[in-house]
Order: structure tokens, then sequence, then C-alpha cells
């Protein structure tokens, strides 16, 4: 499990003072080779079978963390990165940071968080570490071989979920001491993200307590359970004067109560579905919904109904589902009515599909990218509703055109591919997956389905010459890594 995440900090680093917070010549990653880093370990994480790959929550997240970047533009930080927020499969609770503006958060953290405002806390946090450049200043301060070691440290946390020896070679490959003593940030760099994180629940219209609240829980946990102490609070220690220095930030600014979305419970029953959708989580999952049911408040009732549809289409229970939808709809329209919900959306489209009512999904997909015109989870149900209902061309021209716009959205080659297929175009089917494979990182995987494409028997001359261009690309990107690799920098292995 991701319990000694990445970036955050397993040992104590209160013995030697931060690097440098002001940021002096030479003692920093670029910004450049800060997103670089992060990318790599982004693409050995999407490979990992514990990510959430699912677009919906996906969707989610990037829109809640985008409303707190938006509302806080210096939040950005001088690098002004582009960040991305996703979630994994683990019930322990935990966020972390990882270079150049990647912010993770576990499926067990969402779960806990009684508020959108103790998430949005959590995620604030996340973004000040990287907005102060934490961890480009930590990494910059050693020398620069002790990269790679990193990067192997990085993936040990991976690994340990399902093989202790492989973490355990991983970490020795990446000289473990040197590692160790690089995955702390010190009081001073949780201080300032704390700082940070308060400014920007208190320009995004957050309570503010809910920082607050929420670590507060997390220390009366680790009281309670001492043979299992919450990992944030491992990677996050949290001292009696950090958290009085968040209560005196924010006794004097306004109190404001904040009404949660209603996607916030969808998510939160639909990461409850997919943090264990093995047919005891289905079974575990069923009873907590049932409970929420019992309780009568509004918002948990929905949230339950939509993570039962959901458990009744993993047990291909398409007419259940329906019918909890159905409830869902009713409820919603109800008056006071609650605002529109891509989420509950994607999962009508979901259900139609399931229930063999192609048309209807089509028509709902349809209307869904009208309304929720920047959601991606939409627009891939759009296409899928074009196949299942014959339309294979325009599902390829609609795929093509969210290709140009969207060029690093890996799922959109995979989906493309997959049209290409269903319209019998084998080369283009290959070369689509060379761009999924390019952009997960894969590239002996990407150059592989080159040289299928190359033999495909409609490969065009125009197609042969796109090849030969790209082959060139990905093979001298290739060989980069691999020179990266040897001189000790960061490279893929």
């Amino acid at each position: 499990m991701f319990t000694s995440p990445l970036w955050l900090t397993p040992v104590d680093l209160h013995a030697q003072a931060l690097p440098n917070l002001g940021g002096s010549e030479g003692e920093e990653l670029s910004p450049l080779m800060e997103r670089k880093l992060g990318e790599q370990v982004m693409n050995n994480i999407r490979r990992d079978p514990d990510y959430v790959e699912d677009p919906v929550t996906l969707d989610f997240l990037n829109q809640f963390g985008g409303s707190l970047l938006s509302a806080t533009p210096d939040a950005r930080g001088d690098a002004g990165y582009d960040y991305f927020f996703f979630a994994v499969r683990d019930p322990q609770l935990n966020a972390f940071a990882l270079p150049g503006g990647f912010i993770g958060v576990n499926s067990g953290l969402v779960l806990a968080s009684q508020n959108e405002s103790e998430l949005a806390s959590v995620l604030a946090h996340e973004v000040g570490h990287v907005s102060q450049r934490h961890i480009a200043r930590m990494i910059g301060a050693q020398k620069k071989d002790a990269l790679l070691p990193l990067v192997g440290m990085l993936l040990a946390a991976l690994a340990a979920r399902s093989s202790p020896d492989l973490a355990i070679a991983a970490m020795m490959g990446g000289t473990g001491l040197a590692a160790q003593r690089q995955l702390s940030f010190g009081r001073d760099a949780e201080r300032e993200a704390d700082r940070i994180g308060v400014n920007i629940l208190n320009g995004g219209g957050f309570e503010l307590n809910g920082m607050v609240s929420f670590f507060g829980r997390l220390q009366t946990a680790g009281r309670n359970r001492s043979d299992r102490v919450p990992s944030y609070l491992l990677t996050h220690p949290l001292t009696t004067e950090r958290m009085a220095d968040v209560e005196a930030r924010i006794r004097n600014l306004p109190y404001r109560q904040r009404v949660d979305s209603i996607d916030f419970a969808f998510i939160k029953a639909r990461l409850r579905v997919l943090q264990d959708d093995s047919p005891q989580g289905l079974r575990d999952a069923s009873t907590v919904f049932g409970e929420q049911l019992r309780q009568g408040a509004r918002a948990p009732m929905l949230g339950a109904r939509y993570g039962l549809a959901l458990v009744a289409l993993r047990q291909r229970d398409a007419v259940r589902a329906q019918s909890l939808v159905d409830e869902i709809q009713a409820e919603v329209q109800r008056k006071p009515a609650l605002p529109l919900s891509p989420v509950l959306k994607s999962l009508d489209i979901e259900v139609q599909i399931a229930g063999g009512r192609p048309a209807q999904a089509l028509a709902l997909a349809t209307e869904g990218r009208l309304r929720f015109p920047l959601s991606r989870a939409l627009a891939m149900q759009y296409a899928d509703a074009l196949l299942a209902n014959g339309k294979k061309e325009e599902a390829v021209v609609f795929l093509r055109d969210q290709a140009q716009i969207y060029r690093q959205d890996a799922g959109v080659q995979r989906a493309l591919a997959r049209a290409y297929a269903q319209t019998g175009r084998q080369a283009q089917q290959h070369m689509a997956l060379a761009e999924y494979y390019a952009l997960t990182g894969a590239l002996p995987a990407a150059l592989e389905q080159l040289r299928i494409a190359r033999t495909a028997p409609d490969a065009s001359f125009y197609d042969q010459a796109i090849i030969d261009a790209r082959e060139r690309e990905l093979q001298a990107s290739w060989q980069e890594i691999m020179k990266q690799g040897k001189s000790g920098q960061p490279g893929q292995r």
C-alpha cells in the first residue's frame, strides 16, 4: 500500500535543517527537472493496479482541486505548475505530493473526510508543499547522483504492497540511507504548507476549521490505536505547536458555512466500491450503504443508493441498478432540487449501456456533453455510446478530435485504438496503441506497437511515413532515458 508514500515523512529530519526555503542558486532542481521527475514517477504509478484509473473519480478530484487553485492563483507558486490530482486504492489515511504538481490521495482518506472542507484541507496542505517547492529544495540540496536512488525509493513504496522482497531490492538499489534522509519535510516546511493551506481554504470559501477538525480526529485516532498510527501522522507529524498555529491563523478570519455538493457523497460511495470490488468487498460496501440508508440524512442516503447501484452493476444486475438510479433521480428532483450532477449522469449512462439500451445511453451522453463540456468522463462515455449504437465512424472522428485537443490524455488514445479495431483499421489501431504506451512511459511497448503497425496489411504509404518518423522520435527518447540511467540521472528502468 502507499503507506510510506513517496515524498512524505517516514523519517524525522528535525536534526538537519530544511534546505534554504529561500532557495539559493544551485540548491534546488529547476522546475523543468522537477516536473520531469514527477512525470517519471507518475508513469510508474499509472501502471500500478492500485492506481484509480476511473475517469469519473479523476474528473471530480481535478475539478475539486482546480477550484482550490483558481480561487487562490498564487497557490501555483512561482513555477506555475499544472497540477494533477489522482487517487490510489488504499484504505489507510494518507495523501502525498510528487515533484512538479502531482497530488495523490488514498481512497481511505476521502472516505474518512466528513465533508468537502476536510478533504480540501488535506489537498491544500499538499499544494502548499508543491507551491513552495519543498521537494525540489530537499532533493537539490543533495548531489545529483542522489536522484536515481530517490526514484528507487519511490518505486519501492509502490512495490511493498505486493512483494516485500521486491521493495527491499529496490531500496537497496537506491542506496537506502541517502534516500531515506530525503523523504521528510522539516517542521518549517510543514508550518509553511499549513499557512499556504489555510490561505487556499479561505480563498476557496471552505470552512477553515476543516483542517483543525480533520487533523484533530487523526491525532485522536493515533492515540486510540497505538498498534497502527494513521499513515498521515507518520508522514506529516502533527505537533501541538502546529495545531495551535493553525488555530491562531483562523481565529480572526470570518467564519463561513459551506454546503457540500451532492457529488461529494456520490464520489465517496464510488471510491468505497472501487477500493475493493472483490465479492467480499462488495458485500462489505453494501453493509455500509445499508447503514447509511437507515440513518435517514438526505446526502448519505443518496450516496448509499448510488453505491448500491454501482454494486449492482458489478454484480451484473442492471435491473436493480436502474431501479436505484430512478430512486435517486426522483429524490434529486424533489424540492429543493439539487444541482445537476455529472457524477450521477455518468452512472445513468453506464446503467443504460449495461441494460442494453444504447440509444438512451447516447441521448444521455449527448446531453451530458452539452451540460458539462469539461467532463472527460462524459466525453469518453459519449464515444462508448457511439460505438454501442454502431456509429463507428462518428466515434473515430470524435476521438481523433479529442486526441488533438487533449494530447497528453492516454485514455483517449486507448479509446481511439478500440474504435479503429471495430472499424478494421489494423495499422491505425496499433499506431494509437503506440501513442497510449508512449504517454504512459512504456516506450519499449510503444515501439513494439509501431513495429506491428508497420507490418499491418492495410498500412498505407502515408502511415508508413508517420510510423518511421514516430519510431525515430521514440527510439531517441528511449536511448536518452537509458543514457541518463547509466549516468546516475533519473531514467526509466
